[in-house]
This record gives C-alpha cells, sequence and structure tokens, in this order.
C-alpha cells in the first residue's frame, strides 16, 4: 500500500511540475509566471519528496527528502512574494488583460496596467 502511495505522490509531483514548466513558457507576465513557478512547482516538488520519503522510509535518504521538502515549502512562497512586491514597486508593467490592480489601488498610485 505504502509502494503505490508513494507511486502515485510521486507521478502528481511530476504532473504539478510539468504544468508550473508549461505556465512559465505560456503565461503573458512576469506575475503570472511566477505564480505558475510558485505554486506547481512548489507543490511538485513537496510531492515529489513525499514519494521519496514514502518510498525510503526513515532512512537517511527519507529524512533529508522531508527536510528538503520543508524548506521548499517554507522559503519558494516568501521568495516569491518579495520578487513580486519588489517589481510592482520597481514598475514592472503587467498584463495589457490584467483586471485588477489592488496594490496600486491601495497604494493610490498611478496603474501599471500595460497598455500596449
Amino acid at each position: 500500500m505504502i509502494e503505490v502511495l508513494s507511486w502515485v505522490s510521486l507521478c502528481t509531483g511530476v504532473g504539478f511540475t510539468l504544468l508550473g514548466c508549461i505556465g512559465l513558457v505560456r503565461f503573458p507576465d512576469l506575475y503570472n509566471r511566477m505564480q505558475a513557478a510558485t505554486k506547481c512547482v512548489t507543490l511538485g516538488t513537496c510531492g515529489i519528496m513525499l514519494g521519496i520519503f514514502l518510498k525510503t522510509g526513515f532512512c537517511a535518504l527519507g529524512v533529508k527528502a522531508l527536510v528538503c521538502a520543508l524548506f521548499v515549502l517554507i522559503t519558494v512562497p516568501v521568495a516569491a512574494h518579495a520578487l513580486a512586491r519588489g517589481s510592482l514597486i520597481f514598475g514592472v508593467k503587467l498584463w495589457k488583460g490584467t483586471v485588477k490592480d489592488e496594490f496600486t489601488d491601495d497604494r493610490g498610485g498611478e496603474s501599471i496596467i500595460d497598455d500596449k
């Protein structure tokens, strides 16, 4: 049963990572690409690491996989948030199809939606 769960977790993780890579190529602007890379690749990496842990158990490799998954789960979303906020403050334009820019509305500044 654990063997099946480990393979399901591994395959799900690879699927999420693949979707994140496709989103990285297909999405139109920095912020959408960052969202795809952050959400999908974080879930994918954690799924792969969980699958490795389930496959190997409480050996050195399994514990290292859990520690790496925890590290990725904590650091990647925080880093992506900091990069996106810095990009907005620096003035990187949003995609022209963006419907709402709440960050700029909250700051009371000029919209940074790309009208080209």
